[in-house]
């Protein structure tokens, strides 16, 4: 919690805990809880309150009157360090369309002078309320945000579609968020993605090409981190998020290693891959910022042990310990994913194509190594080596 309120840009200043039985229904924190916090307060510069739980309304409005300050939960946090980091309009959409569901319920009127006249005949007295009209609006514009999502997951449904119509697997990298992999992510493939240590840097996912030593080509691309409690409407919102590791043929998991709380992180998103359906699809283990550890530490076998038997997850599970600041591991790293990846081993082919079919030529030259070409009269004859996959797709000579 306090790592997310620095991401959200604030200075903590103090902490409290308290364990109760069960929430105050007015308060969530006990009455002593609120008058201790209430005398902090106004003795100190403290702006704002921050719950590491969810707050309903109305123990937001109790909470705000007797403290005196702005009080936000959990979900609120998150949803300013969301609608901050977000660039692309994906991403824009996803985060207003949380903030609108959040929204919604939390809405408050201010009595009769709220209301307005009904017009037309029979009226008589107050009408439909503010209130009631800005719960409308907001569910007409919640409407709207969901229906262009939906044309944007259509069109992200497309890309894959059409990606995989060429025969490239896609490696996917989930972790807890600040774990490092966006840092990991320019490493591998020479991209300029922001890499900032404030947690949720990255929202929208983003896909580049990977050569691997055996020269296959395959596609990786860096998701949004995971989190503790992440809210509901969060995980629906970024849900065309989420559907780029399901499809992938490989998830690395990355964990940082140096956390006091890697097991936790761990067993977090094994839980959140399982609840998205991604449990089956094999996964790397990837334990990043071992420059941060002493070389007793770093052993990529005990760390992998340690994390696997706290997390539950399979044992099968192979791990590669590494620095994606430094580069270091880097290359077993990639040996690790060419040795795991299905194999689509290189065969020679011979094909005889249309003068004009320079969407196969260009197929060629991209995923392939083309060894001649010879033209005779309309057609050409191309010899080249070419994955396996992409020569079963190719008409035959």
């Amino acid at each position: 919690m306090a790592e997310l309120a620095r991401s959200a840009g604030a200075d903590v200043i103090s902490r409290a805990i308290q364990t109760r039985a069960a929430p105050e229904a007015a308060t969530l924190v006990g009455y002593g809880k609120v008058e201790e916090l209430a005398a902090e307060v106004s003795a100190g510069v403290i702006d704002v309150v921050i719950f590491d739980h969810d707050l309903t309304p109305t123990q937001q409005r109790n909470l705000e009157k007797r403290l005196s300050c702005k009080v936000i939960d959990r979900t609120q946090l998150i949803l300013d360090i969301f609608a901050a980091r977000a660039r692309t309009r994906e991403g824009r959409l996803q985060v207003e369309l949380a903030q609108l569901n959040y929204l919604r319920p939390r809405l408050s009127g201010h009595g009769v002078e709220m209301s307005r006249l009904g017009g037309g005949i029979g009226t008589r007295g107050p009408g439909e309320t503010k209130l009631e009209t800005d719960r409308r609006r907001i569910s007409v514009r919640i409407k709207k945000v969901e229906e262009s999502l939906d044309g944007v997951r259509a069109g992200r449904a497309l890309h894959r579609r059409r990606r995989s119509a060429v025969p490239l697997a896609t490696l996917a990298l989930a972790g807890y968020t600040n774990a490092g992999k966006s840092t990991l992510f320019n490493r591998l493939t020479q991209s300029g993605v922001l890499a900032d240590a404030r947690m949720f840097a990255t929202l929208d996912p983003t896909v580049r090409p990977l050569t691997l030593p055996s020269r296959r080509r395959v596609l990786a691309s860096d998701t949004v981190g995971f989190i503790r409690n992440l809210p509901t409407t969060l995980v629906q919102a970024f849900r065309a998020t989420l559907e780029e590791v399901t499809e992938a043929a490989l998830i690395l998991h990355v964990v940082d290693g140096s956390s006091p709380a890697a097991v936790e992180h761990t067993a977090h998103v094994v839980s959140v891959l399982a609840e998205i359906g991604a449990a089956e699809i094999p996964q790397i283990l990837v334990i990043n910022k071992t420059d941060r550890l002493g070389p007793s530490a770093s052993d990529s076998e005990s760390l992998r042990l340690r994390l696997l038997n706290g997390a539950g997850a399979r044992h099968e599970t192979q791990a590669v310990a590494l620095s994606a600041l430094s580069g270091e591991g880097i290359d077993r790293l990639l040996a690790l994913i060419d040795s795991v990846l299905p194999l689509d081993p290189i065969v020679h082919a011979t094909l005889r194509l249309s003068a004009g079919d320079g969407a196969t030529l260009a197929l060629l030259h991209e995923f392939g190594r083309v060894l001649s070409t010879r033209y005779q009269d309309d057609s050409v004859e191309v010899e080249a080596e070419v994955p396996e996959s992409l020569k079963r797709r190719l008409p035959s000579p």
